[in-house]
């Protein structure tokens, strides 16, 4: 298998499986485990999570969060999903006083209860749906279009680390790629092929920067 073994963390948040599916889709062998050596012993770690990030800090409190830090700093390929990016940065308006990994400095913010549009049409909160990026970065598509859930949205301290960009009321930061280290708000295991490009992106051997 081109990837190696790939290891998906398993915080117990979001359905896993769907992840699970879309990366043997790909001709994967994913291996769902919170077991942080089984985690380190793979070739390629992807960290999923939908939900709180208080429940996503806890989680990653311990040996679990020791060992995606360890993982990182190692230099080998990691892809953040929606909470598994957002984990990435140091602290989240979504639980004031919980801590993320702290691999990025920034944070993460809320979309304002009043957002609208261009034409000053009131947008839900959550962004639920499809919706466009902005990139010239490799691994993402140009104004392709990819599913979005959340309420929350990255804000990194270092502008250089957003490979993607999304309008929703305004543009916020939908994708990070730094060195080894690849995130998306959105979910590429529900955007169909465009996602399926992303995993298999991830899968293969390019640069992310």
């Amino acid at each position: 298998m081109r990837a190696g073994r790939v290891a998906i963390v398993d915080l117990g948040l979001g359905n896993l499986h769907s992840v699970a599916k879309a990366f043997e889709r790909a001709g994967a062998e994913p291996e769902l485990s919170a077991d942080p050596d089984v985690l380190l012993r793979a070739d390629r770690l992807v960290m999923p999570g939908q939900g709180a990030f208080k429940e996503c800090a806890h989680a990653l409190a311990g040996e679990i969060g020791d060992a995606v830090r360890t993982w990182i700093s190692s230099g080998r390929p990691y892809l953040g999903i929606c909470l598994g990016m957002q984990a990435l940065f140091e602290s989240s308006e979504e639980a004031p006083g919980e801590k993320g990994l702290g691999v990025f400095a920034g944070t993460v913010r809320r979309f304002p209860v009043d957002l609208r549009d261009s034409e000053g049409r009131t947008l839900k909160v959550p962004h639920i749906g499809w919706n466009q990026i902005a990139s010239t970065h490799p691994v993402f598509e140009d104004q392709e279009w990819y599913y979005f859930v959340h309420s929350y949205y990255c804000m990194p301290a270092d502008t250089s680390l957003i490979a993607a960009t999304t309008d929703y009321g305004g543009p916020f930061c939908s994708a990070i790629a730094r060195d080894n280290v690849l995130a998306c708000q959105f979910h590429p295991e529900k955007s169909q092929h465009a996602g399926a490009r992303v995993i298999n992106h991830f899968l293969g051997d390019i640069s992310w920067s």
